[in-house]
């Protein structure tokens, strides 16, 4: 490499690009590892390849770096591959980036116009065979899960016909059905959407295309046994703002809350539209159920926009402390005319990127688990440095979403945490009864260490630490995939 990556916080410290691709055999083991965890938990994380081509980027447009670690027998193993993209490959044959700005075509290199941009860094999930990489703004890049092998670019045997496929689908545990959309479905910046339901086999079932009310992210979505409900987000994107090179989303703090909810095999026309008066910043969904004529979504809210990067139109972004977050369930009424959701608060910490019993998904639940945020737990600024891009990201927690009772474990004032994931103990023991796994940045030592904890227990503390002889970079998302859910793959 003949540059350096720039001075910028995203990429020094715990957050320099790692680039590393390895294979660590039966790692190291403090405590005992379960030996009923029989699978794979599956992350990905945006680690760039090369400096960013306009000098400066966003931490969200990192190549996607796909981290496998696979338990059996009370051992564990760890994988990390590239997800070879279309972007990735371009760039490693020019030795150098060619891709500009997060989401925005218009300031590429003219050698990769009209390419698709999937850096693949989002979210990383296991169905019909497949290991899905994704990216919101382009469609699935298909794996190998035993290997972590690049397949390619994933259209479901080309039946999926939207440009776009979300990073956050969801997996019915009954019926095995893919449920996924797609926002910009027709292009940047545009506001149609597609809608899909994808059978165990990967066969596109259903297909729906409606157009929302503004162009805007929906970067995830709640789905219930017969509903699912579109958050419209505030942060809204132009076509003209990206071809004056101006960062791909604009907040809009004055603007309501928009809401759809559709039928599970709905179309346009079935489509409701809910408004809250009130703006806010919606976080990942916990879970969504119905009981007929009423759909209920849990989800962090925030005050506030969330994302500095992204400020409003006269360059204003909240300082952190000012933002506010509540556990809201949202309670849409199908039988009322009124077109604004009941509001509930849930009493539970400020935290992010839950997870739940994915046996529960789509059902009435009870246990969720999460990174919380907790400003008042000590930080030891001389040993560890200015904070790394999830500082506030500083513990684990599990709650009660029928009481708001909450346990908590924090890893002290050198260590944040990242998404934790849940693995039942057994394909049929209680919701909840199991175990929660998730990197531990331990940021004094440059070095990672992933935990097990028991989940009914987890202010006890993990059960097993499991060094890692390296750092890994704050992720996004990943999920538990035991080995019963694991077969060959299909072909692509």
């Amino acid at each position: 490499m003949t540059s350096c990556f720039p001075d910028d916080p995203i990429y020094r410290g715990f957050d320099a690009p790692g680039r590393v691709e390895a294979n660590v055999f039966d790692l190291e083991v403090e405590g005992r590892v379960p030996p009923e965890l029989d699978g794979t938990f599956f992350r990905v994380a945006p680690d760039p390849q090369w400096p960013p081509m306009l000098g400066h980027d966003i931490f969200f447009n990192g190549d996607g770096m796909v981290c496998a670690f696979r338990f059996k027998d009370g051992r564990v193993d760890f994988t990390s591959r590239y997800a070879q993209t279309d972007k990735f490959v371009a760039e490693r044959q020019a030795r150098k980036a060619l891709y500009g700005a997060y989401r925005n075509p218009y300031t590429d290199d003219p050698s990769v116009a009209g390419s698709i941009r999937s850096t693949a860094n989002t979210n990383v999930i296991v169905h019909h065979g497949l290991l899905l990489a994704l990216k919101e703004d382009s469609p699935p890049v298909a794996m190998r899960p035993d290997t972590l092998e690049t397949i390619g670019n994933y259209r479901f045997g080309d039946k999926m016909t939207s440009e776009t496929f979300t990073a956050h689908p969801k997996v019915d545990p009954v019926s095995g059905e893919l449920i996924a959309f797609g926002y910009s479905a027709k292009g940047v910046a545009t506001s149609d959407l597609a809608y899909y339901v994808i059978d165990r086999h990967g066969e596109v079932v259903h297909e729906a295309w409606f157009t929302a009310p503004r162009a805007a992210s929906i970067h995830d979505f709640a789905v219930t046994e017969n509903y699912v409900v579109f958050p419209v987000g505030s942060l809204e994107i132009e076509t003209e703002r990206l071809k004056a090179g101006k960062p791909a989303f604009v907040w809009r703090p004055d603007v309501e809350q928009i809401y759809g909810v559709l039928p599970r095999r709905g179309n346009a026309e079935d489509m409701r539209w809910f408004t809250v008066p009130t703006n806010g910043f919606q976080g990942h969904t916990i879970n969504a159920w119905d009981d007929g004529h009423k759909v209920y979504v849990d989800m962090p809210m925030l005050n506030d926009n969330a994302f500095w990067f992204y400020p409003d139109e006269n360059g204003h972004a909240p300082h952190p402390s000012t933002l506010k977050q509540t556990m809201t369930r949202w309670i849409f009424d199908l039988s009322s005319n009124s077109v604004t959701p009941q509001m509930d608060i849930i009493p539970a910490p400020m935290g992010e990127f839950p997870h739940i019993d994915e046996r529960y998904a789509t059902r009435p639940y009870r246990h969720a688990f999460l990174a919380v945020i907790d400003p008042t737990a000590p930080y030891d600024f001389q040993r560890c440095g200015p904070p790394s891009v999830n500082a506030f990201l500083n513990g684990l927690a599990h709650v009660d979403m029928t009481t708001g009772a909450s346990r908590r474990w924090l890893p002290g004032p050198t260590s944040t945490v990242q998404e934790p994931v849940f693995a039942p103990r057994s394909p049929d023991s209680p919701e909840g009864d199991g175990y929660v796994i998730a990197l531990v940045n331990r940021l004094d030592e440059m070095r990672s260490d992933l935990v097990v904890l028991d989940a009914q227990h987890i202010d006890e503390g993990p059960v097993a630490t499991i060094r890692l002889p390296l750092r890994l970079r704050n992720g996004l998302h990943g999920n538990w995939v035991p080995s019963s859910a694991m077969r060959p793959p299909v072909p692509a």
